[in-house]
């Protein structure tokens, strides 16, 4: 299995732990929901839902009674709901708990922390300190590029190595603030069924900050570029 198909899989597995779907509704909460996936077509989908049918983590149930009826009068295939299993969920909570190198890697951590809300604090915890000492290992190296190139390049390339080096400090000081929210107690989980939802809009008490918030003053360590 590829590291993307595995990503994949982990989310589809996901998604259908929150309610069952239909493939165009699963491929639109792939788009919408985890942005990582808006290449993905049907025809990477569905060979990923048989593989996990075949697997017995999902099963294919009928659209219903109010989609048959049209279905046998137009001639059109009534959908298919897809449904996770209990050995589905039993997969799923496993991966969850996976806390390996490929958990800090840009795509696979983006689709980790899409389900931070179903993922333990001591897990979320343990992911995040890696992402962000995978983030440090990378920005030393690109200091350590920059200030060997540095003559060598032109105003415009130097100024791009710049930019990636700033988006990266960025995303670090994010993830600062996101382990001392995690610390603190605070999380954005869902409330559970029939409890009011948790005001987690910027500046509310136990909100989280979010990737686009102004961040607060550096880290001890950080250099200003």
């Amino acid at each position: 299995m590829s590291r993307r198909s595995g990503i994949l899989e982990f989310a589809v597995l996901g998604l259908l732990r929150e309610a069952p779907m239909h493939g165009y509704e699963l491929r639109k909460r792939l788009n919408t929901s985890l942005g990582v996936f808006r290449a993905f077509s049907y025809g990477t989908l569905y060979p990923c839902l048989k593989t996990l049918v075949a697997s017995g983590w999902l099963i294919e149930e009928s659209g219903g009674a109010q989609d048959d009826a049209p279905a046998a009068l137009t001639g059109r295939r009534a959908k298919i709901v897809y449904r996770l299993t209990a050995e589905g969920k039993e997969h799923f909570e496993e991966l969850l708990s996976q806390t390996g190198p490929d958990a800090y890697e840009d795509e696979h951590f983006a689709a980790r922390f899409a389900f931070f809300g179903q993922t333990s604090r001591d897990v979320r915890m343990r992911v995040l300190e890696g992402r962000r000492s995978r983030l440090e290992e990378r920005l030393e190296k690109m200091r350590a590029s920059l200030a060997r190139t540095r003559e060598r390049l032109d105003d415009y390339t130097l100024e791009l190595q710049r930019h990636g080096m700033e988006s990266v400090e960025r995303e670090v000081r994010w993830l600062n603030e996101l382990i001392e929210s995690e610390r603190a107690g605070r999380d954005l989980k869902g409330p559970a069924h029939g409890e009011p939802a948790r005001d987690t809009t910027e500046g509310a008490p136990g909100a989280l900050p979010r990737p686009g918030d102004t961040p607060g003053p550096d880290a001890p360590g950080d250099t200003a570029t």
